[in-house]
């Protein structure tokens, strides 16, 4: 069974979710530390919990997401695997990482690709690649089908939704990505938000102001 441990980090706020389970073993998606106290904390927790990181994720690449990367496949030893879609976004950050403070930013360079209805696996527990761009042209989501829950990323947040505004961003491909992907998974489906609390899939169905499907 898959346990979550929520981590916000860096002046966005961002969410880092360190996935593991009962074998000891753990997957570490979207790792936004930048500072070494952030970095600290990520650390100690895996440290503390004997936990075995065997995969580093990225939901996508925008800088927020990937601050960590370098120092969490340096750290474990761990395969970074990302869409292919979103190789340009990660490889656009160096050119732009100072501008938002980031001067010790540490490029990282993916090891492996996923793509739609690739199945991660972690021990005995999997989760179920769904490629769910609008926000980042190759963002991806996390299902567990098992247990009920997604981690999402920035497609959907709790009475939000991810911004478009950003290079490869699309209003009207986050909106399917919504409704196709998110809105036809169960209602009681926990969404694992990239900033922000967690939220259902029935929840947001039935209040979110830019996406609600009307009865």
């Amino acid at each position: 069974m898959i346990k979550i441990e929520a981590f916000t980090f860096n002046p966005f706020m961002e969410n880092t979710y360190v996935l593991h389970n009962e074998e000891k073993k753990a997957i570490v998606i979207d790792p936004g530390c930048y500072e070494q106290h952030e970095r600290n904390d990520l650390q100690e927790f895996i440290g503390d919990n004997n936990l075995n990181v065997e995969k580093l994720l990225n939901t996508h690449c925008h800088i927020d997401h990937v601050l960590g990367n370098a120092f969490i496949k340096e750290k474990y030893g761990v395969d970074l695997y990302i869409h292919e879609k979103d190789l340009m976004t990660l490889n656009a950050i160096p050119a732009y990482a100072g501008n938002y403070g980031f001067q010790q930013y540490q490029h990282s360079t993916p090891d492996k690709f996923m793509e739609e209805g690739d199945i991660i696996k972690l021990g005995k527990d999997k989760l179920e690649v769904l490629f769910v761009p609008g926000h980042a042209p190759g963002h991806v989501a996390f299902y567990c089908e098992a247990q009920h829950f997604i981690i999402g990323g920035d497609v959907l947040f709790q009475r939000s939704i991810g911004r478009t505004d950003l290079p490869g961003g699309n209003f009207d491909v986050l909106m399917e990505s919504i409704h196709e992907k998110f809105f036809t998974l169960p209602d009681d489906v926990t969404v694992f938000c990239g900033h922000g609390e967690a939220t259902t899939v029935g929840e947001e169905k039935a209040y979110n102001p830019f996406c609600a499907i009307s009865e």
